[in-house]
């Protein structure tokens, strides 16, 4: 699976975390930042919704402090669902019934350890299909 990562300053180490943590098993790039300067947090959720709606990337991860501002920037463009999660099973169910294909994470809420368990049941999970199908295809207004 090609997966595409990218954060703003404030989620620079779990992000890097993320990167090692998936090194080997799964093809990643990191669209940046690559070190602490402030950022907007837009640019990199836009920058990374362009990458998976073009074909460049099946999925994303995007880290700020929360997970919320990215979250609400990447949901700006038709077909991307982006997911903040900070429990495994929301991870599972963003996968499984929502069809999320960008993960949303914040580096000031959630530990490392934690935030690996999350990307690793949101990869894990596949969309279930059928009724969420449905459901799912309801969120596009644009289409």
């Amino acid at each position: 699976m090609k997966l595409v990562i990218a954060s703003d300053h404030g989620g620079l180490d779990l992000k890097a975390a993320i990167i090692s943590h998936l090194d080997g098993t799964h093809e990643v790039a990191d669209l940046g930042p690559n070190d602490t300067t402030s950022v907007d947090y837009p640019d990199f959720a836009h920058k990374l919704s362009e990458a998976i709606l073009t074909g460049h990337a099946d999925r994303g991860v995007l880290v700020c402090g929360t997970g919320q501002g990215m979250a609400i920037a990447a949901n700006k463009h038709p077909g991307i669902r982006a997911a903040v999660v900070s429990d495994v099973f929301s991870a599972r169910m963003a996968s499984l019934h929502n069809d999320a294909n960008v993960l949303c994470l914040g580096q000031r809420v959630l530990g490392p350890g934690l935030a690996l368990e999350l990307v690793d049941a949101w990869l894990a999970a596949e969309f279930e299909g059928g009724r969420h199908a449905r459901r799912v295809g309801k969120i596009d207004l644009s289409a």
